[in-house]
């Protein structure tokens, strides 16, 4: 069983928003959501999602023409249909869409929807469209173009018409942490900053005519993104927007009720400074976002244990891989975290 990759391309300026959007419906919205761990970026397709031990493939191909012709729709559809025929089995196929035309749908309310709420007279665009697109693709075999194929694989397409805005798609991610307040300007750049590290995974290395016998070679050429990735991407960008806010985070309290008022000020302009350093420290971001996931994943599992408690729990080489961290401007950091995310 082998697959050969024939259809990469480097990130286009026209479909980038596209794209990045096609990942978090996937991440945020599709129905394997909660089985989806990694993100692989232009190896099978625009992006795929697979699962931890890649013995799932959720394939989408993205388009960002506004208003596409049932017989554009069709073309598009090509990479898809080639990941079909191949000899890797997918568990999903979609077609992100920026837009459709009018008489594309049968039922216009649905944004979500499979090839049977496309209209009778699209439908047969669609397939023409598909048909000359395959017969033009050295890639695919003649042979397999039937009819028989193309109904199968259309009847297996979900076809995703794009109906949020950018803050919209990071609003999802950051849903269940209503005390993180984030204005749309800020979500955005957040956007951007996914948009950037997906356009950078294309840069990794040059895949063209590559082949792999099994999915789980993917990963050696490292083109992927990983869900707990981009969460803390987010996160890290929401932190950076203001991460020595006014006041002292409440779980911070105890360490420093026991001094007088001056002595207290010290201390918490000092984890701050600390934070800060931290933070803008470029020879150990790795250590500092190690640290960050850590602290994260703790306050997700015990999310009633107070800060000492998650001190307790934490893994204290991660403190001391870092130039800048000590116990106490630790203890700080983990309130400060806790204190947004529950």
């Amino acid at each position: 069983m082998v697959y050969k990759v024939s259809s990469s391309e480097k990130l286009r300026k026209t479909g980038a928003d596209s794209e990045t959007k096609a990942l978090l419906f996937l991440m945020n919205f599709s129905n394997a959501k909660n089985e989806i761990h990694y993100f692989i970026i232009d190896f099978f397709n625009d992006v795929t999602g697979m699962n931890s031990s890649s013995t799932k493939l959720w394939d989408v191909q993205s388009k960002g023409k506004k208003s596409s012709t049932p017989k554009e729709i069709g073309r598009e559809l090509v990479t898809l249909f080639k990941n079909y025929l191949s000899d890797f089995d997918f568990d999903g196929y979609g077609l992100f869409l920026a837009g459709v035309s009018p008489t594309f749908r049968e039922d216009k309310t649905k944004n979500i929807f499979g090839f049977e709420n496309v209209s009778d007279r699209a439908k047969e665009s669609v397939k023409n469209g598909l048909k000359e697109e395959s017969e033009d693709k050295t890639y695919i075999d003649s042979s397999e173009i039937t009819n028989e194929n193309i109904n199968g694989f259309l009847n297996e397409v979900l076809f995703i018409i794009d109906d949020k805005t950018k803050a919209e798609y990071i609003k999802e991610i950051i849903k269940e942490h209503p005390k993180i307040i984030a204005d749309d300007d800020v979500l955005e750049t957040i956007f951007e900053e996914i948009k950037k590290e997906q356009s950078n995974k294309k840069d990794m290395s040059i895949v063209e005519g590559i082949e792999i016998s099994s999915v789980d070679e993917v990963m050696n050429f490292y083109r992927h993104l990983t869900n707990g990735e981009i969460k803390l991407l987010t996160l890290q960008r929401i932190i950076n927007r203001n991460p020595v806010a006014e006041g002292v985070p409440i779980g911070f309290m105890p360490f420093v009720q026991q001094v007088n008022a001056p002595v207290q000020k010290d201390v918490i302009e000092e984890c701050k400074r600390t934070l800060i350093s931290a933070l803008f420290n470029k020879n150990a971001s790795q250590e500092f976002w190690e640290l960050f996931a850590e602290i994260y994943s703790l306050i997700v599992n015990s999310p009633t244990d107070d800060v000492q408690e998650l001190f307790n729990k934490l893994d204290k080489k991660l403190i001391e891989s870092h130039p800048n961290f000590d116990i106490l401007s630790t203890k700080y950091f983990i309130a400060v975290i806790k204190e947004g995310i529950v």
